[in-house]
């Protein structure tokens, strides 16, 4: 009876193996479906406007080659990786002092803080964007990277949940045990709790750079016409025009599959890391 028990479980735990890997594999397969399309679209060399066909008839490297030479792909790409990059420097030294600060550290108003940020995280950044637009227009930083760096980085405290999280499970005995030793608190965040919260600090600065890297609302409305403060995501949707997208939809899935691929390599390489940090600091603090 036991064995037959034990068999009857195995049997169940195989069968709902493969319902759940098959759901899994359907998914995957419907996810990946745009992507597919894209890339094959972006080798198309018969017609460079939308068609009713998916595999193209003849297969063409130009349309990257087009893309590079013939539009101003090249200075959004970079204006999309300098913002980027700044931003998610930023934006990790930011976070790591507020979630440190928080974790650490006791002070009169602390909750009340935490509280205040909690709600003010509830509401979406976009109800913010005509304020936000008219406040950079008075400074004169509308139409500039620097504006929507600025833009990018001047809440970036407020995401400490994750870090602070992290730090949590860190154990306090090691900042106390270097407190005895005569390190300030400067030297024990730098060279005691950093080097044990590095998943936390790649998790940060990769969500600091994905950011950016895709967002198309507030990178619209600061550039605002001025082409040469794009970033790819407003580039290339001028690509989708009615007075265009005959000309330029095939190099509109060349420069999709261009974009993804930076940052797809740059999670695959720190997959490890971000899965580490995103489930190290899910935990009460």
């Amino acid at each position: 009876m036991t064995e037959q028990k034990w068999a009857s479980k195995k049997q169940r735990e195989r069968t709902s193996n493969v319902l759940t890997y098959t759901v899994l594999c359907f998914l995957s397969i419907l996810w990946l479906l745009p992507f597919f399309y894209l890339l094959l679209q972006a080798f198309r060399g018969e017609s460079t406007g939308m068609v009713n066909y998916v595999f193209p008839k003849v297969w063409t490297f130009d349309n990257f080659l087009s893309l590079f030479r013939d539009t101003d792909f090249p200075r959004w790409f970079r204006n999309t990786l300098i913002v980027s990059i700044v931003v998610s420097a930023v934006q990790t030294v930011m976070v790591l002092m507020v979630s440190y600060t928080l974790s650490r550290m006791r002070f009169r108003g602390r909750k009340a803080l935490m509280n205040l940020i909690l709600v003010l995280g509830m509401f979406p950044g976009f109800m913010s964007m005509i304020a936000v637009y008219f406040i950079l227009k008075l400074i004169g930083l509308t139409q500039s990277i620097l504006g929507l760096i600025l833009v990018y980085t001047g809440s970036s405290g407020m995401s400490y949940y994750i870090a602070k999280g992290y730090f949590d499970t860190v154990p306090r005995a090691l900042d106390e045990a270097a407190r005895i030793d005569g390190a300030d608190r400067h030297t024990v965040f730098l060279k005691i709790v950093l080097p044990l919260a590095k998943p936390i600090v790649i998790y940060t600065a990769l969500m600091g750079f994905m950011g950016p890297w895709g967002d198309y609302m507030y990178a619209s409305l600061i550039a605002f016409g001025n082409p040469t403060s794009y970033n790819v995501a407003v580039g290339m949707y001028t690509f989708l025009d009615r007075e265009h997208i005959a000309t330029y939809f095939t190099r509109f899935c060349a420069g999709g599959i261009v974009i993804a691929v930076p940052i797809t390599l740059l999670f695959l390489w720190l997959q490890k890391y971000y899965i580490a940090g995103v489930t190290g600091g899910s935990v009460k603090g």
